[in-house]
């Protein structure tokens, strides 16, 4: 008898994206249940880059998760790895050898989870032979799960869900985000922002890349680019939405990959007008 679950993929009776939400949903529900109690606030690169006890045990609850089904996979979170463009780089590197890679956040949106604004997510992608195959954001605030699986189309409590339908950027909602590496990605960004300001309907600066990826994907926003985010950023994202029915490149029009670091996501209508854009106000990252 076929399966009527569209969410299906699996290894014997193991399906990869019922481990996927299980997992996301277990790690939301405990980082909400923490969700005013950081004593023990740590630093990570610099004081607008926080880091808590709450991602690291987010973390390692999704690595066991993961393992006890997939002991023989590897796992690409971002706590292991130190901060910067180079040590991301060199940790995608050391996993690119990996039949199935688990590319895992375990809180997007550290910042807002410290000051308790309500938009943060729980990002795990699955990619098979370096293409992502399942991604699932949880938002456990909100209770909003998307999920997508390649070739199946994308979720949202159990329906379909499909990129906005503007055609033109002045009628589009856009996203962007402010990286922690205030040297370069920063700088690159507040330039994108003056340029893209005045040709949008409005612009949202909401602190978690994964899930304004999310957003593309179930037609809240129109188009979202950032840059210097990393694989673990926008994996699950990036097959949200080409499920979704819209397009993620970097921020030149190049295809995507685990490698791609300067994000360009949109519903497709609004794409090459972005790239125009932000290319015209050097504002690409490159």
């Amino acid at each position: 008898m076929p399966n009527q679950n569209p969410i299906s993929s699996a290894v014997g009776s193991k399906s990869f994206t019922a481990v996927a939400i299980n997992t996301a949903s277990k790690a939301g529900e405990w980082i909400v249940s923490k969700l005013g109690d950081f004593n023990n606030l740590q630093l990570k690169s610099s004081m607008h880059d926080l880091v808590t006890e709450v991602d690291k045990g987010a973390e390692k609850m999704i690595r066991n998760l993961i393992q006890t089904h997939f002991p023989h996979h590897e796992i690409l979170g971002e706590e292991g790895v130190e901060p910067g463009p180079d040590a991301s780089r060199k940790a995608l590197e050391q996993v690119s050898h990996a039949e199935y890679l688990w590319i895992v956040d375990p809180l997007d949106g550290t910042t807002n989870f410290v000051h308790g604004f309500p938009f943060f997510s729980v990002s795990i992608a699955l990619a098979h032979k370096g293409e992502v195959i399942v991604g699932v954001v949880y938002n456990p605030v909100h209770n909003e799960l998307y999920v997508a699986e390649k070739g199946k189309g994308a979720y949202l409590k159990g329906k379909r869900m499909r990129v906005s339908s503007e055609l033109t950027l002045d009628h589009s909602l856009i996203a962007t985000g402010l990286s922690a590496d205030r040297s370069h990605a920063m700088p690159v960004n507040m330039r994108g922002i003056q340029a893209m300001g005045p040709k949008v309907r409005n612009l949202r600066v909401a602190g978690s890349a994964a899930l304004h990826m999310a957003y593309v994907a179930a037609g809240r926003l129109s188009g979202f680019w950032e840059i210097g985010l990393n694989s673990w950023d926008m994996a699950a994202g990036a097959i949200l939405i080409t499920e979704s029915g819209g397009r993620v490149t970097d921020t030149l029009g190049n295809p995507y990959s685990l490698n791609v670091r300067h994000v360009l996501a949109s519903n497709g209508h609004i794409h090459d007008e972005m790239v125009r854009e932000l290319g015209a106000a050097n504002a690409t990252g490159f």
